[in-house]
């Protein structure tokens, strides 16, 4: 598998990020129908999940210098959409106005933070399985690369509590499934000693996340 990684990386990468652009699309067209926000939050993650993935496609055939300013906004979009994750909780949980609001005032309080923090992150080259991309280097405020750090992993735990809430009380698994194999494929790349490609094998976890947003929003009633 892992042979296989190192010599399929950038059509991987672009695989994925087709995929998700399809699902983010099919999601915004649910949306239009159903005016359900959860499904426009859904959504935005998945576009900009596919942004990410377009980037690091692309890290096999543009210059450093012009992968720079795309890579900085992949820690821009992440730092601000990743949040959104906690008012697709929300939804998903129909908490009252007033429980969502509150969320919602955390949530903006993290996008800020995650944006700014995107900005902050100075960047230097790494390449690997065929793929040139930047990650957080030497300058980067040690709070801010811990913020991002906190914000991948800490929004996830959330989501899987609530799949688990909904699996319960509506017999519908599909997003406690987003959340696990999320974090199952965050996880995999470390267990499997795979340090170098954690963020390919995450990437198979994003796409596994959206697939099940999507089966949420159609199945969910």
């Amino acid at each position: 598998m892992r042979d296989f990684l190192l010599a399929n990386g950038p059509v991987l990468a672009g695989i994925l990020a087709g995929l998700e652009l399809i699902f983010g699309v099919i999601l915004l067209a649910l949306f239009g129908k159903r005016k359900k926000p959860i499904l426009l939050y859904m959504a935005l993650v998945s576009l900009a999940l596919c942004y990410d993935a377009a980037v690091l496609a692309l890290g096999a055939l543009l210059p450093e210098n012009a992968l720079r300013p795309l890579s900085q906004l992949r820690f821009v979009f992440h730092g601000l959409f990743i949040p959104l994750l906690l008012p697709i909780c929300a939804e998903a949980l129909r908490w009252s106005k007033k429980a969502k609001t509150a969320v919602w005032i955390a949530t903006a309080v993290l996008m800020v933070c995650g944006a700014v923090s995107g900005i902050l992150t100075r960047l230097e080259p790494s390449s690997v399985a065929g793929i040139t991309r930047f990650l957080s280097g030497e300058g980067t405020p040690a709070l801010a690369e811990r913020f991002t750090r906190v914000l991948s992993y800490g929004t996830v735990v959330p989501l899987i509590a609530a799949g688990i809430a909904v699996w319960i009380k509506r017999k519908n698994p599909a997003l406690f499934l987003a959340g696990f194999l999320m974090f199952a494929f965050s996880a995999l790349g470390p267990a499997t000693g795979n340090f170098d490609l954690i963020f390919l094998i995450g990437m198979f976890g994003e796409v596994f996340m959206v697939l099940f947003f999507l089966i949420f929003g159609k199945t969910d009633r």
